[in-house]
C-alpha cells in the first residue's frame, strides 16, 4: 500500500518558516521528502530548496514572490503559517493573518495542479465565527487587498485584531473551499490550535494575561507543541487527506468543542491589556 503521508517529488511552500509553527511544518514535510521553498520576513531556520524575504502585508511583495517561485518550478502545495499576535496593531495582525493570507492562497491557486492543497493557521481564539459573521462579511466582501484594508484602517480602533483576523480565516476557508475545490480541484483547509509553546507565547500572555493563559481549558492538560502542530498541517495537505477540503481542524485538544457544547466552561474574558 502507498504512504499517503508522503511527500516525495511534491514541491511546496511554507511562508512563516523562521519559527514556531511554521519551522516545524517545514522540518516535517522536509523529513516527508518535500523540497521546501521558505517564505518569511526573517531567514529560516530549517533547510530550505530557496527562500524569499517578503513581508506579507505588502500584496506587491506576494505576487512578486510567487511569480518567483513558480518560474522556479511547479508548486503543489501551500502552507501558510505566517502570523502576528495581538501586541501589534490590528491592520499589521489582520494584514498578514488574514489579508496576506488571502492574497497569497489566491496566487498561488492558477499555479497549483488539480490535487493541489492549500493549508493555513487559524486559532481557537476564531471559534466564535458563527456568531460573528455578519461582522466579518464586510472583510470578506472586499474583492482586493487594497479594499481589505482600507475597510479595517477605517474601524481600526473598534477591533481585536487577532481574534478577528482569526474567525476570518475560518469563514473564508469554510467558503472559499465551497467553491475552489468543485472549480479546480484544489483542497483548502485550516487548523485551529490552542495555546502552543512557539516564541509568540509571551505575546499572548501580554495582551491576555498570565491567569488567562494558565486557566485556559487544555483537557490534555499541556500547551502543544509546534510540531503537534505542524503534523496537523502536514496531515491536511497530505494525500491521505484527499477527500478533506472546507474543514477547520480544531488542534487544541478538546477545549473549543468542550467549550462550544458547553462540557467545559468557557474562561473569563482576558483584560486584553496590550491588545491595539
Amino acid at each position: 500500500m502507498a504512504n499517503r503521508f508522503s511527500y516525495a517529488g511534491r514541491r511546496v511552500v511554507v511562508t512563516g518558516c523562521h519559527s514556531g509553527m511554521g519551522e516545524a511544518t517545514a522540518r516535517i514535510v522536509r523529513s516527508l521528502g518535500a523540497e521546501v521553498v521558505g517564505v518569511d520576513i526573517k531567514p529560516p531556520t530549517v533547510e530550505v530548496s530557496s527562500f524569499h524575504e517578503v513581508d506579507l502585508r505588502d500584496t506587491g511583495a506576494i505576487h512578486d514572490m510567487v511569480d518567483a517561485v513558480v518560474a522556479a518550478g511547479p508548486v503543489d502545495r501551500l502552507f501558510y503559517c505566517a502570523g502576528l499576535p495581538g501586541t501589534f496593531p490590528a491592520l499589521d495582525v489582520i494584514g498578514v493573518n488574514f489579508i496576506g493570507m488571502r492574497s497569497t492562497a489566491e496566487a498561488f491557486v492558477r499555479h497549483l495542479p488539480r490535487d493541489g492543497a492549500i493549508a493555513s493557521i487559524s486559532s481557537s481564539a476564531g471559534m466564535a465565527y458563527q456568531m460573528a459573521a455578519a461582522q466579518l462579511d464586510p472583510l470578506l466582501a472586499c474583492e482586493t487587498a487594497d479594499e481589505a484594508r482600507a475597510w479595517v484602517a477605517e474601524r481600526q480602533g473598534q477591533l481585536e485584531g487577532y481574534s478577528f483576523s482569526k474567525m476570518a480565516t475560518i469563514l473564508w476557508t469554510i467558503r472559499r473551499a465551497a467553491t475552489l475545490t468543485p472549480a479546480t480541484g484544489i483542497r483548502l483547509n485550516c487548523i485551529s490550535p490552542g495555546p502552543t509553546d512557539t516564541p509568540m507565547m509571551p505575546a499572548f500572555v501580554e495582551v491576555a494575561g498570565q491567569d488567562f493563559m494558565d486557566n485556559y481549558p487544555k483537557p490534555i492538560g499541556r500547551n502543544s507543541t509546534p510540531e503537534e502542530q505542524g503534523w496537523a498541517m502536514a496531515f491536511l495537505n497530505s494525500d491521505a487527506a484527499s477527500y478533506v477540503s472546507g474543514e477547520n481542524l480544531f488542534t487544541d485538544g478538546g477545549g473549543a468543542g468542550g467549550m462550544m457544547t458547553g462540557a467545559i466552561a468557557p474562561p473569563a474574558p482576558p483584560p486584553m491589556k496590550g491588545a491595539r
